[in-house]
């Protein structure tokens, strides 16, 4: 079996071909192409799938018996110079740790994979392994792309996850706090290091790629704003932690402008001056590689996004708080802002959603009171309205409550985001 991709070296397109030898090695050819990069990618391609057919057309090569686990690492290597390296690394984890191990122990050709072998692996994660409908979703995605490149370039006639039935996704049960919880965490968080992390994930509502790649140049204290432009992210490669610096957003809609409310421009501007004394006191032991950056240490090393991760729950613990995970502060803030009335397009707009229905589809469930509201509107066009006492308000705490599992205080006035 022989898979390739093409590199640009120097400005010239390379044909780099993976294949495995008689031993069983795995080996890597490169040709190069002599076409500039420049206006001649689907030239080099046709290319690369005309040498990668010779190749295969050599007897010492013949890939008629691959085993189908050995094509999924062939084609996980091929696929690394082809897209980012945390898609790579989500690639990787699922393909090397749970696909390939499953279907090595089966023995079977990639020429023999039907649907039904699929489908049994799935029904074997659910029903064994006991992993969620939306990871074995994830699975089939790895799966369903690995077959279409060897639909593709002729090795199978067709691609068999195609007639593979996918379990239903399950819909978003947000753990989140209410103002009551946020107010004793904010509490116990202060003049700690995760402070900084737990204001921008609970009141802004930021991811933590965002919280860690928060940089100075976004702060503007004329305007009372802060822009999010720049994220870090870390991603685990066969045992190996990458962090990935870069200047953008996961998306077009991510990057957003928010107002510097007085709090937290506080915090930031006491943070600033404690940074500045931090690097006079540590002289040239201060790390400058990261003073553009917001979140660092005393030392001036940048914050980790591991560190948010694996700090938060301990602080919970210590403190005797219902445990939720770093990135349900996200979703704290987003069931508050909708709680007190704000719209699903401002909040998307606030939390950096591509598309409304990302907004709809995770967050309305999350408050019953406009439900009530609702009841109430609909309420009033019965003829026997009148004689009513308003039955649904009445009891519109106590349902919440019993929705919520939490007390709900007299709601206090919060901002909209503007």
């Amino acid at each position: 079996m022989v898979t390739g991709h093409l590199r640009n070296k120097n400005g010239i397109y390379q044909i780099i071909l993976n294949y495995k030898d008689a031993k069983g090695k795995y080996r890597t050819k490169s040709v190069s192409t002599g076409l500039p990069v420049r206006g001649n990618k689907k030239r080099a391609e046709d290319m690369l799938q005309a040498e990668r057919k010779k190749f295969e057309q050599e007897p010492a090569n013949d890939n008629k018996d691959v085993l189908f686990s050995d094509y999924l690492l062939s084609w996980l290597d091929m696929m690394k110079n082809s897209i980012e390296i945390t898609t790579y690394g989500s690639y990787f984890y699922i393909v090397k740790n749970h696909i390939v191990p499953y279907f090595k122990a089966k023995k079977l050709l990639l020429r023999d994979v039907k649907p039904k072998h699929i489908q049994d692996f799935y029904q074997y994660e659910l029903n064994d392994k006991g992993v969620s409908a939306n990871t074995v979703i994830h699975y089939h995605a790895n799966i369903r792309k690995a077959l279409q490149y060897a639909f593709v370039t002729g090795m199978i006639p067709s691609n068999p996850a195609d007639r593979v039935q996918r379990p239903k996704k399950q819909p978003f049960e947000g753990n989140i706090y209410n103002e009551e919880e946020l107010e004793k965490l904010f509490q116990v968080v202060r003049g700690t290091p995760i402070e900084l992390a737990v204001l921008l994930g609970a009141f802004y509502g930021l991811r933590r790629s965002e919280i860690v790649g928060l940089k100075w140049d976004s702060v503007d204290f004329v305007q009372k704003t802060f822009s999010i432009r720049h994220t870090v992210t870390e991603v685990s490669i066969d045992g190996k932690f990458l962090t990935v610096a870069r200047d953008r957003t996961k998306t077009k809609s991510s990057c957003r402008t928010l107002p510097l409310v007085a709090p937290f421009e506080k915090v930031l501007k006491e943070l600033k001056q404690k940074q500045e004394a931090n690097r006079k006191l540590c002289g040239n032991s201060y790390c400058k590689k990261y003073l553009d950056y917001v979140y660092v240490n005393e030392i001036g090393e940048r914050i980790k996004p591991a560190y948010l991760t694996d700090h938060f729950p301990r602080v919970l613990e210590k403190n005797h708080m219902r445990r939720i995970r770093f990135h349900d502060l996200r979703h704290s803030c987003a069931s508050l802002l909708y709680a007190h009335g704000v719209s699903l397009k401002e909040i998307q707009e606030w939390l950096g959603h591509s598309n409304i229905s990302t907004t709809a589809n995770i967050y309305t469930h999350l408050s019953f009171d406009s439900k009530v509201s609702s009841a109430n509107a609909i309420l009033k066009v019965f003829p026997e309205a009148s004689s009513l006492t308003h039955p649904l308000q009445e009891n519109a705490v106590n349902s919440t409550d019993s929705v919520n599992s939490a007390k709900h205080k007299k709601a206090k006035k919060v901002s909209k985001p503007a």
